[in-house]
């Protein structure tokens, strides 16, 4: 069994809150065998297994047991991962954290951030997660408790079957800290949230907005809250009352509600966790020395009512008008950009999984859905699509040719629709490896002529605070009427993404497409493949012209990501290399590998190669 691993989301954006500060954090989840004890294994361990080990000392974490089967194909957990106790074998927080940075090179340039990786700056958060397909003993009792009318039965039910996460982090005042893993929820707290009713999702937006507020008004009480035990006590009040409290007349009697639970708690220093009440949220952070000085600040939100509390959170009304602003016109931006934000979908390596994400995706096209939710389906559809035609293999014999080449063209047709030119350019990079130069060379001026210089690009702008020429850029080519995918269409460039082992991508990159998947600014692989069709039918004066261009671009690094930096200066080396100008080839992969964000995995070893020679 090997370590498969996925991505999920969490975070405010990933639950459907966008408010000013929200992000969205990636969950890396290895593929394990986590079980609950011994009484879940039916059969001899025949693969890497571990099991969760909990004990009342420690109620929001536990530790996970190393079991070794004869299947010793797992690379990642292996006993080198391991501490070796009294009571046997036990995984270690700082051995697999600091194993899977060893195990991705390409992202040599993260730091280890607790049980994250992340880059310089720390926008980017990769959280490494296990997950068990049960909840542990000690939240058996969640599901079934008493209750009012919420959380509803179907959301129960979908937590019980996912189960749960386990980040490595323990607590850091214990001793055994290196072997303790958190219980985490954050899957399931995705689905309470996304269960939550108008006004719901309305209180907790202003529990946010309050604690905003409170963070940049009240250094003495810096650090002390967190969003989570706010949401985690609107978790509780929803439990605890009639779900009819929950009605847009009464917002403020929910908000009074949320924040009179979580004074309580700050009372006792006690804030128990909504799965595990055991646990205590507070250790180590809100205790007797803090809370008079927490609870004053609290005291001081409600007393006025709803009026004193526009007035706390909206000083100028500035804001609040702005949020209260009924603009068609701004709000259609607003939701394009937050899709732009967040529409990436993880690359799915199994064939048959993502024909399967195919199907469910045409299901919900042909539903009742808005017209966004329908165009964000079909963008999805577009993305899985580009991903089937690069899974495709490319025909081996002759006679293959003509019934594979219909699959690929049905899927790249389809693959066009994710924005203005990188489904055309996966489609140009098609007839490039299957030898149609002068193909890929009339898709590219087609390409060409698709482009505006206003229009967006993936690298070029923050679409969580847009620039406001980035705005005005948008809706002059865009206007409120056209559906999502010809909004995309007219004035997004996104970056080409090759899979993993992909069918489509140029010999040139094998090196680099067979290790991970590989994302290329639609302007960097516009230029390589027309430097490379060049290069094959002889044309020296554009091929030199191709390479002039290509070279400004990059060194200009206008609309590359920083992500992206090393993996372009890696094909600018490439085709120096190939125009036989060995010094420039290897300046750029030591360019490539100096960058402070990802490093391209291929530039050392590109680099190597021409000092052999």
């Amino acid at each position: 069994m090997t370590s498969a691993y996925t991505y999920i989301s969490s975070g405010s954006l990933a639950e459907g809150i966008d408010l000013p500060g929200s992000d969205i954090d990636i969950m890396y989840v290895i593929g394990v065998d986590v079980k609950r004890g011994i009484r879940n294994m039916k059969h001899q361990v025949r693969c890497t297994t571990l099991l969760m080990e909990t004990d009342n000392a420690h109620p929001g974490f536990t530790r996970l047991r190393f079991l070794e089967g004869k299947d010793r194909g797992n690379k990642l957990i292996t006993h080198k991962c391991c501490e070796s106790t009294s009571k046997g074998l036990y995984l270690s927080v700082n051995k697999i954290v600091s194993s899977i940075k060893m195990m991705h090179p390409h992202k040599q340039q993260l730091s280890l951030h607790g049980p994250c990786l992340s880059d310089k700056g720390q926008n980017l958060d990769l959280a490494i997660c296990l997950r068990s397909k049960y909840l542990p003993f000690n939240a058996k009792l969640w599901a079934s408790r008493p209750r009012q009318q919420w959380p509803p039965n179907s959301t129960i039910d979908k937590i019980k079957k996912y189960g749960c996460l386990l980040v490595p982090i323990g607590p850091r005042t214990m001793p055994d800290c290196f072997v303790l893993w958190r219980l985490s929820f954050s899957e399931a707290e995705k689905q309470l949230v996304h269960s939550f009713n108008f006004t719901q999702l309305l209180c907790y937006s202003l529990l946010k907005l309050t604690l905003s507020h409170i963070a940049s008004t009240n250094k003495d009480v810096e650090g002390l809250l967190s969003s989570y035990f706010l949401k985690t006590a609107l978790f509780w009040v929803s439990e605890e009352l009639d779900i009819d409290t929950f009605q847009l007349s009464k917002l403020f009697v929910c908000f009074s509600h949320c924040l009179d639970k979580l004074k309580s708690w700050i009372k006792k220093c006690n804030c128990p966790n909504y799965f595990i009440p055991e646990h205590n949220m507070f250790l180590g952070k809100i205790n007797s020395d803090n809370n008079t000085v927490l609870l004053n600040v609290l005291d001081g939100i409600t007393q006025d009512g709803i009026d004193g509390l526009t007035k706390y959170l909206f000083p100028n009304n500035n804001e609040i008008c702005r949020l209260l602003r009924n603009d068609s016109e701004s709000s259609f931006v607003k939701l394009d950009f937050l899709f732009l934000r967040t529409c990436f979908v993880g690359v799915i390596p199994n064939i048959s999984k993502c024909l399967e994400a195919l199907m469910f995706t045409e299901s919900l096209m042909k539903s009742k859905y808005s017209t966004f939710i329908i165009g964000v389906c079909k963008h999805h559809h577009a993305v899985l699509s580009q991903y089937i035609a690069q899974s495709l293999p490319l025909p081996s014999i002759p006679t293959e040719a003509n019934n594979i080449h219909k699959q690929h063209h049905r899927h790249l047709q389809d693959g066009i629709n994710t924005d203005a030119v990188s489904g055309w350019l996966l489609y140009a990079s098609f007839y490039y490896v299957t030898g149609q130069f002068d193909k890929t060379l009339k898709l590219t001026d087609y390409i060409l002529s698709r482009c505006s210089p206003v229009m967006l690009t993936a690298g070029g702008v923050n679409f969580a605070e847009p620039a406001e020429k980035d705005i005005l850029n948008y809706r002059s080519l865009v206007n409120s009427t056209m559906t999502l995918t010809e909004k995309m269409k007219m004035a997004f460039k996104g970056d080409v993404i090759f899979s993993q082992n992909s069918s489509l991508i140029p010999a040139e990159l094998q090196l680099e497409g067979n290790n991970h998947i590989m994302i290329i600014p639609s302007i960097v692989m516009y230029y390589f493949l027309r430097f490379l069709c060049f290069s094959h039918l002889c044309e020296i004066s554009k091929k030199q012209q191709a390479l002039h261009d290509f070279e400004l671009i990059v060194k200009s690094n206008n609309h590359i990501h920083p992500n992206n930096v090393s993996n372009s200066l890696t094909i600018l080396g490439i085709c120096y290399e190939i125009s036989s100008d060995k010094d420039a080839a290897y300046r750029c992969y030591d360019d490539a590998l100096q960058c402070e964000d990802f490093v391209c995995l291929s530039a050392k070893e590109r680099r190597s190669k021409l000092l052999e020679i």
